[in-house]
């Protein structure tokens, strides 16, 4: 008999207490990055979602775009102006963001899901008042950050055995307000409110590094702040530690920094022994 077949039965085999273990969890998954402007790597990611459904699990997909919204803004000729190397989201240019990510990068995520067999809804914040924000710096325009959710639609969707995907667009307190929220973020923020088994944070990194440069595989709360504290955790890493670290607090069980270019992220980090780069949780979980 092909031994790739009895490793790949062995596999299965390993990995039923892990199945067992998330049947009828709540994961969300912050997808984006180089994998959304590949046909192959997006098919991937769609058919490991749709099997994260088929054995039990509540799969929510957040995702980002900003390749996609820089690209549009080129076309249109719309200039950015950057304040501490940040983007200044105008009104311009967040009706632009709310195109791009809600009308193109959303739609293509959910056809690759279905494409796959699977059952999904593309949704923003915005819908049903799922996400509330307010501007997180006045300087930045309506870049904003979420202060009040609404998780019903998920929970509704998941008893209707669809997955969402959810566009990190927000309503605003204000009439006719909108604003952008980090992908990141917006999975924190969503994470939290559903109090999440899991919230998978997706990068162009293996995890969280030690001073060597050695990913750590699991890592508590406590000692994440001393890395930030002392700079061992620095640059872009910072802002998805500092998630992580709300989202636990909001009631998330762990968090997963890993890396999204592996084969199969997200089920190696779920179903296997190993798992796949960084968890962040309580030493109590």
């Amino acid at each position: 008999m092909n031994r790739d077949w009895i490793a790949t039965a062995r596999t299965l085999s390993e990995a039923l207490p892990y199945l067992q273990r998330y049947s009828g969890a709540v994961v969300v998954i912050k997808f984006g990055g180089n994998a959304m402007g590949d046909a192959n790597a997006m098919a991937e990611f769609a058919r490991d979602i749709v099997l994260m459904r088929q054995v039990g699990m509540n799969p929510v997909v957040v995702h980002g775009g900003g390749p996609m919204i820089n690209e549009m803004l080129d076309k249109l000729g719309i200039k950015s102006e950057f304040v501490r190397g940040k983007r200044v989201t105008d009104k311009d240019t967040v009706e632009v963001v709310e195109m791009v990510l809600t009308g193109l990068v959303n739609k293509r995520i959910v056809q690759a899901i279905m494409d796959e067999g699977g059952r999904a809804v593309g949704l923003s914040g915005k819908d049903d008042d799922l996400m509330v924000a307010e501007a997180d710096d006045p300087e930045l325009g309506f870049v904003g950050k979420p202060i009040e959710m609404n998780v019903q639609v998920l929970r509704d969707l998941f008893s209707a055995g669809i997955i969402p995907v959810v566009a990190p667009v927000a309503t605003g307190m204000d009439f006719n307000e909108t604003f952008n929220v980090n992908g990141d973020t917006a999975a924190g923020a969503i994470a939290g409110a559903l109090k999440a088994d899991r919230l998978l944070l997706l990068t162009d990194v293996a995890g969280v590094k030690d001073a060597e440069g050695n990913v750590i595989t699991q890592i508590t709360p406590e000692q994440v702040r001393a890395m930030i504290a002392d700079g061992t955790i620095s640059g872009g890493m910072i802002p998805k530690t500092e998630t992580a670290l709300d989202a636990i607090e909001k009631g998330v069980r762990a968090v997963v920094i890993l890396d999204g270019r592996l084969p199969n992220a997200s089920l190696l980090e779920l179903f296997t022994e190993h798992g796949a780069g960084s968890i962040i949780r309580a030493p109590r979980d």
